[in-house]
């Protein structure tokens, strides 16, 4: 038997509310909105297949590029040229400098001694110089005295023997006697003996002139040698001062006061500024065909890729980096394989971009892409080159 159940009452004071039914509004299917993107979506596509295509024809197939590239620059590495000990060090680390800035100051006392010690030497040197010279005007001025005691000698010689000779020619007539004739007769030998030794002190005044302008010479050279010995003094005590050779951040400090260092130790380096680094990119065998340099290369740095800097081709390798390595190759071995080669090329930096990038630091990592159509194209883009060739269709 089945139960009737009964319908509750409502409650009183409620009456029944009007159930309000809205019509359903249209959905848009999926296929019906697929139906519309599917046109659009074929326009964008040809329209970036139509720009990437106008920008292969007029400037991508005339760019080499490669990842194999490099920021370099000509780092200079300092030592001392003679031992001593750091007395100060007057730079930061990555402080930036100018040349002739003083980096290391070594301790200059013993240097300071030895220059006094070279000038006391050279000193010396210079005034026995003066003394040879001087010896040598007196020696001469003797061998004119001993020239006039010729003179002298000669002329007592003649009168000596006029009288000896009148004396004989007197006493063979028996005008004077045999006494004054031995002693005129010794009058003129004495006067031929003054001669001879007049003669021979000349002589001797003559050689030891050469004796006196050899030791001359020698004294010169000693002073010269001296002179030498304060230079290298010099020069030593400067290079206790250990300067910057050019404009450049100092990196790499190995120096610390109160060490002492010997010739050759690397103390510090310094580091071109941005706007002297370059690039050297490895491009293949292959890509090198229509380089030449002056072209234009964009650089990108992997630090940052939207930060790309110009700049030109400075020059071509000589020769492969293999041939540059340690050991080169040998393709006259039996087991060969060939192998692309890679040549250098050396890529310089716009400096006015270099100086306002801030990521340029040498060792980086940087994608070089030439431009072979000649050093004056310019580069337009995807966009610029799909619209440089739309303008060049329309007549």
């Amino acid at each position: 038997m089945n139960a009737v159940t009964e319908k509750p009452a409502p409650a009183p004071g409620l009456a029944e509310s009007p159930i309000r039914h809205t019509p359903p509004r249209p959905r848009r299917t999926r296929r019906h909105v697929m139906r519309i993107l599917r046109p659009l979506l074929a326009v964008v596509v040809l329209i970036g297949a139509g720009a990437a295509t106008a920008w292969w024809f007029a400037e991508g197939r005339w760019i080499e590029s490669t990842d194999n590239a490099y920021l370099q620059g000509d780092i200079a590495v300092l030592a001392p040229r003679i031992d001593g000990e750091v007395l100060a060090v007057t730079v930061a680390d990555n402080q930036r400098v100018h040349a002739g800035d003083v980096l290391i100051q070594l301790d200059p006392a013993d240097y300071q001694a030895r220059l006094l010690q070279a000038r006391a030497s050279a000193a010396e040197a210079d005034a026995a110089v003066v003394t040879a010279n001087r010896q040598i005007g007196q020696q001469r001025a003797t061998i004119d005295a001993a020239q006039a005691a010729i003179a002298q000698a000669q002329a007592e010689q003649a009168r000596a023997g006029a009288d000896a000779a009148r004396s004989a020619a007197l006493t063979a007539n028996g005008w004077a006697s045999r006494q004054a004739n031995d002693l005129a007769v010794a009058d003129s030998r004495k006067a031929a003996a003054s001669l001879t030794s007049a003669i021979a002190q000349t002589s001797a005044a003559e050689q030891q002139l050469d004796v006196l302008q050899a030791q001359a010479t020698q004294a010169e050279a000693r002073a010269r040698n001296a002179a030498a010995a304060v230079t290298l003094a010099e020069n030593a005590l400067s290079y206790t001062v250990i300067r910057a050779p050019f404009d450049g951040v100092v990196g790499n400090r190995a120096a610390e006061p109160g060490q002492h260092v010997a010739p050759g130790t690397q103390l510090i380096a310094v580091a071109p500024l941005p706007e002297k680094l370059y690039v050297v990119a490895n491009f293949k065998e292959t890509q090198l065909r229509r380089m030449h340099p002056g072209m234009k290369v964009r650089l990108i740095p992997d630090i940052d890729p939207s930060a790309a800097v110009d700049g030109r081709i400075n020059s071509l390798a000589p020769a492969t980096g293999a041939l540059f390595s340690l050991l080169p190759p040998e393709n006259a071995t039996g087991n060969f394989t060939k192998v692309v080669q890679r040549v250098p090329v050396k890529i310089t930096v716009d400096p006015v971009q270099a100086a306002q990038a801030g990521w340029l630091r040498a060792g980086l990592s940087v994608t070089a892409e030439v431009d072979t159509r000649g050093p004056d194209a310019e580069r337009l883009g995807l966009f610029g080159a799909a619209a440089a060739t739309v303008r060049n269709a329309i007549p």
